[in-house]
């Protein structure tokens, strides 16, 4: 993924995260950070962010940083937890920045931050639990 930094991810295992394509801004061990331009297939009959594609970017970047923990076995969302702050529009720049909050042997713990204009507006805030499974990568 470090490849990628400054530009878009478009080759994504996930189909979903293809279609999402966000561009990286920064991999590390256990953190994420990627951005997302909303695009109007987002947005809800209020013309806004849909809640439903923040807790998809939230849940589909937290998968992304499994990967950045190098381990041999895929991950599963076992649970997400979100709150919602704010709203976005169309055309806005979004940045979602993702962190290992407990990393056990079985399960992890991990956060996701959205952020908006220009990270100054916290949009949602999701936690998720994550289950190591028996599939090898």
């Amino acid at each position: 993924m470090r490849s990628y930094i400054g530009k878009e991810f478009d080759r994504s295992p996930s189909p979903f995260m293809r279609w999402l394509l966000p561009v990286v801004v920064s991999v590390e061990k256990g953190s994420l950070e990627f951005k997302y331009v909303i695009r109007s297939e987002w947005l809800n009959p209020m013309d806004r962010l849909h809640g439903g594609v923040t807790a998809a970017i939230i849940d589909d970047v937290l998968g992304a940083t499994m990967f950045s923990l190098d381990e041999p076995f895929y991950y599963t969302t076992i649970n997400n937890t979100i709150d919602y702050f704010s709203v976005a529009q169309e055309n806005e720049e979004i940045t979602a920045k993702t962190k290992i909050i407990k990393k056990g042997r079985q399960f992890i713990h991990a956060e996701c931050e959205i952020w908006g204009r220009n990270g100054t507006r916290l949009i949602a805030r999701g936690t998720s639990n994550l289950f190591k499974t028996q599939i090898k990568k």
